[in-house]
């Protein structure tokens, strides 16, 4: 009997996710492996990851476009910090002057990875939605590469605050905004004091009644100018190309200076922003009481807020702050610890994202899955044992697109790598034991609950992920990648303590 099975497709890199990182790492493979066979395998139904996902009111970057942008491609608009709508444009601009649109697949998830050690190459299980319920294929590929995130985009973190079903209005996740919420005349409470939360205020403040933030402990947030005085300039004097480069150093080294100086001067920093927010709004009382956490600034990310719009809602009167705990939703809004009651139409529940590793794959060697909490992280993109295997992670105190496209020219000197040395595949080993520590260094609440389900990182270079960009456009790209990345057939089972 002849065996008519068909073969599933084989390409040379597959690429998860369609966002700011997936895209930039399509871009720099497609030119410096313009010879490779690539796929861009993207869950939704449309590209832009975070970008297209979340449409609450205001959404926007918390970092500048200059450094959130991609270096191969200047940031063209006004504003440096810029709203959702106008980065997803950037992003799908890119996508398509490149020819990275044509190598998209659209409404495939990534449910299983699976690498065979006997053929050198991962076979990959996908999700499509189907007329009749999701449909499931199947793909191999010589090299994968994660550049999802670490974000739950279908589950965020949201608690079950105890008498919700009680309450008589409308409760919203800022994850999966409404677009026929209406806010106008409406009294709105906001949970939560990240982000989103300062986000949210001052755009719902616009057309609410009135919008309360409740936050369990105040948030560091500083001012930051909407728009670039100086790059404006730069950009009138350079060409598109020159300027960019230029304005994106000048960005780089002041958020770098900014964050040295929070760091190793916090009772300075925190004098600086207690003094920026006490400028604004008048009220030293108002500050120290709801805006000068117990926690030095960057402990925790730092919150911006673009032209100061947060503090000016608060003191045109349109929006509040109250720091408290939450005892129940009510009827009427939301009863506190202290028993005062806030009234409420809409609650808003801001209350943060679930981390899930790289969009949820949980990869597997020759049928057997491997525990991510074992392996430790290599220069910040691959993972001991797993081969061929990369993940983008970008910093928690810097725009996430420097590290991406560092990691992405990365991944391409590794193919290069493989080129050279003629081995099928490699995969990243100590030559002796690491200290391990927790994959991102932050004190947050989103990151505390989840991170013990992720790789680690070690004590020394390249095993330590440093939160330095300078460090890593210096070091990465330089590494000679034959001292620990071992050529590999069959991989053997490494975990931490081995």
């Amino acid at each position: 009997m002849t065996d008519t099975a068909v073969s599933p497709e084989h390409l040379d890199v597959v690429i998860v996710g369609a966002g700011l990182s997936g895209i930039g790492a399509a871009y720099r493979l497609q030119t410096e492996h313009p010879h490779r066979s690539y796929a861009v395998l993207e869950a939704r139904a449309d590209l832009g990851g975070t970008w297209d996902l979340f449409r609450y009111p205001g959404i926007r970057s918390d970092s500048d476009m200059f450094t959130l942008g991609y270096p191969f491609k200047p940031w063209r608009a006004a504003r440096s910090i810029a709203d959702g709508a106008a980065i997803l444009d950037y992003i799908r601009e890119t996508a398509v002057e490149n020819g990275i649109d044509r190598h998209i697949r659209f409404g495939s998830r990534v449910i299983g990875a699976d690498w065979s050690s006997a053929r050198a190459r991962w076979q990959l299980t996908i999700a499509h939605e189907g007329p009749d319920g999701p449909e499931l294929s199947t793909l191999t590929c010589s090299f994968l590469y994660a550049c999802a995130g670490y974000y739950d985009y279908q589950q965020p973190h949201d608690p079950q605050f105890p008498g919700r079903a009680e309450f008589a209005g409308t409760i919203v996740h800022p994850q999966f905004w409404p677009a026929e919420l209406d806010v106008r005349d409406k009294r709105v409470v906001v949970i939560g004091s990240g982000a989103t939360a300062v986000t949210l205020v001052p755009n719902l403040a616009a057309e609410a009644a009135h919008v309360t933030m409740l936050q369990r402990s105040p948030t560091w947030i500083s001012p930051v100018p909407g728009r670039d005085k100086q790059a404006d300039k730069i950009r009138g004097l350079l060409p598109a190309d020159l300027a960019h480069r230029v304005i994106r150093t000048k960005n780089i080294l002041f958020n770098i200076g900014f964050y040295q100086y929070c760091r190793r001067r916090p009772a300075a920093a925190r004098k600086l922003l207690t003094g920026l927010a006490t400028r604004i709004l008048k009220d030293e009382n108002l500050v120290a009481r709801h805006f000068t956490p117990d926690y030095d600034p960057w402990d925790q990310r730092l919150c911006a807020a673009p032209d100061a719009d947060f503090f000016k809602a608060l003191k045109k009167g349109k929006a509040s702050v109250v720091t408290d705990h939450i005892d129940s939703f009510v009827p009427e809004g939301v009863r506190l610890a202290s028993g005062r009651t806030l009234p409420a139409d809409i609650i808003v529940t801001a209350t943060g994202l679930r981390l899930l590793a790289f969009g949820g794959i949980a990869p597997s060697v020759d049928g057997k899955q491997v525990d991510l909490a074992d392996q430790f992280v290599w220069q910040g993109a691959m993972l001991t044992g797993l081969p061929n295997f990369a993940i983008c992670v970008g910093y928690t105190n810097a725009s996430w697109t420097l590290r991406a496209d560092l990691t992405s020219r990365l991944v391409c000197k590794v193919l290069t790598h493989l080129d050279r040395t003629g081995a099928p595949a490699v995969v990243p080993e100590p030559g002796r034991n690491l200290k391990q520590h927790p994959l991102l260094d932050l004190n947050a609440g989103y990151i505390l609950r989840s991170i013990a389900a992720f790789p680690r990182q070690g004590d020394r270079h390249p095993w330590r992920v440093r939160q330095n960009y300078l460090l890593d456009a210096l070091l990465t790209l330089r590494t000679d990648l034959g001292k620990t990345l071992r050529p590999v057939h069959r991989v053997r089972e490494f975990t931490h303590n081995g």
